[in-house]
């Protein structure tokens, strides 16, 4: 009895580390949309952005298929380690809370955060002075949201959103004094936007590092070491070939 429970357990453990590193051909990416110009629509309504055509070049470079799948953020790593897909690749920040649940693949790019306020806005700097009494929009459940809630959470109003679009609207309306997010975010939405006058406020935000992290990773679940390891291969080979440089010129020349 004892012999066959042997054999049994290591069948088990034998098909466990097969599942786990099992040969994927086709991977599911978890997405947020929209955040221009990293993840969005066109008006036709197909997918696009930084992130979009990188990982279609990744998945090319390793040769499986992509598919996007859209996933509000504040449940992304709940859909990814309840198997809804195989990897989050939609501007998520590298830092030490999130790799206690996610295994992340290297940096593949670092963009600063930014403070963004209406032309005519009494707003010149960013402190705890400046900021009393204020109302700040902020996307809910990011490292945007975690910074302004710890530093400014005890003398202005956080109102927190589920995507840019809605923060946006609602600083048109005045219902909101300044937001905080990435700075290439804002800079489609606001900078660029039509219909509104804004304006950066301070400075660009990298740092504390506990927040803002190491750029840009793409998040696995952590027994997908195998797969992790892939990505990194061909992101440095793409980075290598100059597949990467053309796929940044096209969303950050002016950067």
């Amino acid at each position: 009895m004892k012999k066959l429970l042997t054999v049994t357990l290591l069948g088990l453990a034998i098909a466990a580390g097969t599942a786990q590193a099992r040969d994927y051909e086709h991977v599911r990416f978890g997405v947020d949309v929209p955040y221009e110009p990293m993840e969005y629509r066109t008006p036709e309504g197909e997918l696009t952005g930084f992130d979009i055509d990188l990982g279609n070049a990744l998945c090319e470079e390793i040769g499986v298929t992509c598919e996007w799948i859209e996933q509000e953020w504040d449940g992304i790593i709940p859909g990814l380690l309840a198997r809804n897909y195989d990897a989050i690749m939609s501007s998520m920040s590298i830092n030490d809370e999130r790799r206690q649940t996610v295994l992340f693949s290297d940096s593949y790019i670092t963009i600063p955060g930014a403070w963004f306020a209406p032309e005519g806005s009494e707003l010149s700097e960013i402190n705890e002075e400046t900021l009393s009494g204020k109302n700040i929009g902020v996307q809910r459940g990011t490292t945007y949201d975690s910074y302004a809630t710890d530093n400014y959470g005890r003398i202005a109003n956080i109102s927190r959103y589920s995507t840019a679009d809605d923060m946006v609207l609602d600083l048109q309306a005045q219902r909101l004094d300044i937001v905080f997010l990435e700075y290439v975010v804002g800079q489609a939405t606001l900078l660029d936007n039509p219909d509104g006058d804004f304006h950066v406020v301070g400075e660009m935000v990298t740092e504390p590092e506990e927040y803002f992290g190491e750029g840009f990773g793409i998040a696995f679940r952590p027994r997908d070491e195998a797969l992790a390891q892939r990505f990194n291969e061909a992101l440095a080979t793409l980075k290598e070939d100059g597949t990467y440089d053309e796929i940044y010129q096209r969303y950050f020349a002016e950067e």
